[in-house]
């Protein structure tokens, strides 16, 4: 009997100790999911608060009201227009859609190389960065489209990429244009208006745990 009541009361103990293990365990947890929230929210605050970084944009340009007229007879035209071109880059940056005009501008420069040796790198540099699957700028293309350009990328010509710039074209000019030509940027500069600082909007994300997976435990990385 006495042996028996020991056994139960070691088994309350240890129970006990590994209920309030786990509680600590919890508390802990939720500290650190309370700090990273309270440093993401700074983060984020202090990015906000200062004018000079990517939060703004603002870039003096001398165009006149009649120049920018004439970017709203066409895509074509706007592009065409040194002014024009970046004034529309600002514009998408705006949008966090910057890649699709970046995408086209290397597709254009691309067609221009004369150095054949040179062909094979920028074709390859291209599709790393707008191209392949999870590219750092991947632009929004059907899978057909990548399909052909992933086959012939080991050879490829200075045509590899006319189907894909066409497509992101098109994107560009039946969406994006259409809003750059109602926005604040433009219906300033047609109006003669000087330019004012552009914000930009911030995307909401949701961190997962595969974002801070590398994070150490070690809990000296939160204070």
């Amino acid at each position: 009997m006495c042996e028996s009541k020991e056994k139960t009361f070691f088994k309350l103990i240890h129970g006990s100790g590994k209920e309030e293990a786990s509680k600590e365990d919890k508390l802990r947890a939720k500290e650190k999911r309370n700090r990273l929230s309270l440093l993401v929210q700074k983060f984020e605050f202090h990015e906000e608060t200062h004018p000079s970084r990517s939060g703004h944009l603002v870039k003096e340009t001398r165009v006149s009201p009649k120049e920018a007229m004439i970017w709203g007879e066409s895509f074509d035209k706007l592009l065409a227009h040194k002014d024009g071109l970046e004034t529309f880059t600002r514009f998408l940056k705006t949008e966090f859609s910057e890649e699709n005009i970046e995408f086209w501008i290397a597709c254009e420069d691309f067609k221009k190389i004369k150095d054949p040796n040179q062909i094979l790198l920028k074709a390859k540099a291209i599709y790393e960065k707008f191209i392949q699957s999870d590219a750092p700028q991947e632009v929004n293309l059907d899978f057909h489209t990548k399909e052909v350009i992933s086959k012939s990328i080991t050879q490829p010509n200075l045509h590899s990429f006319d189907a894909a710039q066409s497509r992101v074209y098109q994107l560009m000019e039946q969406d994006s244009y259409t809003r750059f030509l109602k926005s604040d940027i433009y219906l300033d500069l047609i109006e003669g208006k000087p330019q004012r600082p552009t914000n930009l909007r911030r995307r909401s994300r949701s961190f997962t745990y595969n974002e801070f997976q590398d994070v150490k435990s070690d809990a000296a990385i939160w204070l």
